[in-house]
């Protein structure tokens, strides 16, 4: 089960790797409906402020501890976790900022 959940992630990852734009506008093609995360566009992610807005709904939909929470199943605490982990931290592109995943939480 681990082995076809990490190629999922990775097919969806495969090519994104440190670009947070395109991680966030694709996010729906990996994570579950009950998950509560509403589908971005990328070209809704053109500014530095809508990419932050972006990541931090991300990381609240999917941080390990909500979706312990929210009750989710084995294979999606799975990718929760594979994709909480390749979305944190990235560094902005045209910004020398770095989003930290823990810094989002409240």
């Amino acid at each position: 089960l681990a082995e076809t959940l990490d190629f999922e992630v990775k097919r969806w990852a495969a090519g994104k790797e440190g670009n947070l734009r395109a991680l966030l506008s694709t996010l729906q093609y990996v994570l579950w409906p009950e998950c509560g995360w509403q589908p971005v566009s990328l070209t809704d992610l053109i500014t530095a402020a809508t990419v932050k807005k972006a990541y931090r709904k991300a990381t609240l939909c999917i941080h390990p501890d909500k979706v312990q929470q929210k009750g989710a199943t084995l294979q999606q605490k799975y990718i929760a976790e594979k994709v909480f982990d390749l979305l944190k931290p990235i560094p902005f592109e045209g910004d020398n900022s770095v989003i930290s995943a823990t810094s989002s939480i409240t």
